[in-house]
């Protein structure tokens, strides 16, 4: 990790500014629950980026006129000072002082709004941190102009992965593992890195509609989920089938065998909802619609030999991942379907995007 530290801060002087970045949401298809010390991953991920579903963030930042032991920002979501946000905020700039130890010489006014809704279990932290993270590196390259940008995004990662760790895959696209796999050479638990190897034409441009079951706050917090794997009586064996399927998906996603994608990620799926089934205390993510819209899924599947599928993050919420060559037909069965099992028949057209970019 010392390669993140920089050097000393008078190297050149920065008295104000502002930058605003876009950074996308992302789906896990191999998804990681449990962690262990300052966000190291309990197993290895891997997720498309998103791009409609993302946070906007504009950092803005002055030179404290006299040095102070404090950090001082004010936040503002969707136009609103939101103090609740805060004490998260500080806690990731505590995190990242280490490696950015030029935060506490500027006072920050932060703006941030999402492009859908927050905490409603579609990964709006990662976004959000990850926002961040590329608005405090722009302020890093000002001071160090001389970083390269194979180091800035692999900085901007492993900054992102300290305040929230999927917020380490939301900063390149169009595929990102994060965490240490024999599969993936260079992967690493310290942030994530572009999927290596050739994706298969079937891959490259793929559909996520995300269906809003349940807009409102999820019922346990990801930090609260990933703790309860904690003496889990599953959890090694889950860890273990992690590593296995991302060995599995690698194969997959470079040979182009949407049977065996479709398979993998909703075991995947179903996995992480059995782990938070078998936890103590017990949570229970999905809601009645939740299945319904399952169920219907394997229906339509069956009927027309389509290659949709479904994932799920920590909440009630289905992904519907799909070929973008099924486009037309999969979101006609959306709308004419599932959309009534969603809350005002409301959902999401996403597809796989690039990564962060600055506005």
């Amino acid at each position: 990790m010392t390669e993140f530290i920089p050097n000393a801060i008078d190297k050149v002087e920065i008295n104000e500014g502002n930058v605003t970045w876009r950074t996308p949401s992302n789906i896990a298809l191999v998804k990681y629950w449990g962690k262990e010390g300052v966000q190291i991953p309990k197993n290895p991920s891997i997720s498309f980026t998103l791009h409609n579903c993302a946070t906007i963030t504009t950092l803005e930042y002055q030179k404290k006129e006299t040095a102070s032991d404090a950090f001082e920002f004010e936040f503002y979501f969707e136009g609103k000072i939101k103090d609740s946000f805060k004490p998260k905020i500080e806690s990731f700039f505590k995190r990242i002082e280490e490696f950015c130890p030029y935060l506490k010489a500027y006072k920050f006014v932060i703006k941030s709004e999402n492009t859908f809704p927050h905490s409603s279990g579609i990964a709006s932290s990662a976004s959000g941190m990850g926002a961040l993270a590329m608005c405090v590196m722009h302020l890093e390259k000002e001071i160090y102009p001389e970083i390269s940008e194979d180091y800035f995004y692999k900085k901007a990662s492993f900054l992102a992965r300290l305040g929230s760790g999927s917020a380490s895959r939301s900063i390149k696209g169009k595929l990102v593992v994060w965490g240490e796999s024999d599969a993936i050479p260079e992967s690493s638990n310290l942030y994530g890195i572009p999927f290596p190897f050739e994706v298969h034409d079937n891959f490259k441009e793929y559909c996520d509609t995300i269906l809003l079951v349940d807009k409102g706050q999820k019922q346990v917090s990801s930090t609260v989920g990933h703790n309860l794997m904690i003496d889990h009586p599953y959890a090694e064996r889950r860890f273990q089938q992690a590593n296995e399927n991302l060995a599995k998906i690698s194969e997959i996603l470079q040979n182009g065998d949407l049977k065996s994608f479709i398979k993998l990620v909703e075991e995947e799926a179903l996995a992480l909802h059995a782990m938070m089934l078998t936890s103590t205390p017990t949570f229970i993510l999905m809601k009645p619609n939740t299945l319904e819209i399952i169920n219907r899924i394997w229906n339509y599947r069956n009927e027309t030999d389509s290659s949709i599928c479904f994932t799920l993050d920590a909440g009630a919420n289905v992904h519907v991942l799909y070929p973008k060559s099924e486009e037309a037909s999969v979101q006609a069965f959306i709308q004419n379907e599932l959309a009534a099992f969603c809350e005002k028949e409301q959902y999401i057209h996403d597809f796989v995007g690039n990564g962060s970019e600055k506005l």
